[in-house]
């Protein structure tokens, strides 16, 4: 549920998707439980993404992030292999995100601005989370939270509990008969809530039309496009190392990011170095300095997301995460220009 600067998330969207990634990634916390618990968990959580990939549903979602609150109504539906998704902002400027598998289209009313992405990230976590190289069991504990009541349904409470100061708590909850998860909470080491999202109300199996949505991604008539251009990329070619690992966190993907039109194409690529131990993550963005833009270095948080800025040499770092601060002073520490 990051929120950064070079690149405008959205909470609905934003919100779902660390929904799906948080259980994702607790699949393999639950192997190194024991052999009876291994089962029920292993079972439980397999049941957790079948639920979060295929059930049909339309609900409103808030996020509650520090003194901000925000709100969207969701509309989801798979088809087979096919998933579309449409996330409508109910807060702030008026925007509209639709997904479909990898594509995603914001359509920004105001500005008459459609901007089209592929979100080759969200993809990849999986298999990531699968590798012999994901070890969340040595830095989360896991462990049942009882139940509950959200959006008047019935829920499995987990908790996922950090064994270090480098990353925060998260409770979740799953709707008993289904398994979708229906509310998420992020908690600090003092074990108080900083930012929670959850559907307000929510219909299971609601009759969503995968070919209405789609039609409506598609009219996109009257509206400029805008596309930000991801080039894959390798930290190390492009001239950048982390001296000293973070613990746990394993690097994710990295790109070199361009708008094909506007200042952005003119003050050069911004490469985004991901990294996550399963559950959080951490981007680094890195960009030339630029004084005009670059002024004051510091931190500042929104709920659970921190971000970190900072000059290194001739070029400034932009480092966020749903993690503590001193998480990405660990990240800006260890980042060295290697050439």
């Amino acid at each position: 549920m990051s929120r950064c600067a070079p690149i405008v998330c959205k909470a609905g969207m934003r919100g779902v998707a660390a929904l799906l990634t948080l259980f994702l990634a607790a699949s393999v916390l639950a192997q190194t439980s024991s052999k009876g618990a291994e089962r029920s968990v292993n079972e439980w959580l397999t049941r957790v993404q079948e639920a979060s990939r295929h059930r049909a549903y339309v609900g409103t979602f808030v996020v509650a992030a520090g003194a901000n609150l925000s709100s969207s109504r969701i509309w989801h539906v798979c088809d087979g292999a096919q998933q579309v998704e449409r996330v409508e902002s109910l807060t702030g400027a008026p925007r509209s995100t639709f997904r479909h598998n990898d594509q995603v289209l914001t359509f920004l009313p105001d500005t008459h601005v459609v901007v089209e992405e592929r979100r080759e990230s969200l993809a990849s976590f999986p298999n990531f989370l699968q590798s012999n190289e994901a070890s969340i069991a040595q830095f989360y504990f896991l462990k049942s939270a009882g139940t509950g009541r959200v959006a008047g349904l019935d829920t499995d409470v987990l908790q996922l509990q950090p064994k270090d100061d480098l990353r925060f708590g998260y409770r979740v909850w799953t709707e008993k008969n289904t398994g979708l998860v229906v509310k998420l909470q992020t908690f600090n080491s003092a074990g108080q809530v900083i930012e929670q999202a959850a559907f307000s109300e929510l219909q299971l199996n609601a009759p969503v039309s995968l070919a209405n949505l789609t039609q409506l991604m598609n009219r996109t008539e009257g509206y400029r496009r805008a596309k930000p251009e991801l080039v894959k990329a390798v930290a190390a070619v492009e001239g950048w190392v982390l001296k000293t690992e973070v613990p746990g966190f394993k690097p994710l993907t990295c790109h070199k990011r361009l708008i094909e039109d506007g200042a952005a194409s003119r003050q050069g690529p911004t490469l985004q170095w991901i990294f996550s131990d399963g559950l959080a993550s951490v981007s680094l963005f890195i960009e030339a300095f630029d004084p005009r833009r670059h002024r004051q270095a510091g931190g500042y948080v929104v709920g659970a997301t921190h971000t970190l800025t900072q000059r290194i040499g001739d070029w400034w770092l932009t480092a966020v995460g749903e993690v503590p601060p001193q998480a990405l002073l660990a990240f800006a520490k260890g980042l060295e220009r290697n050439r």
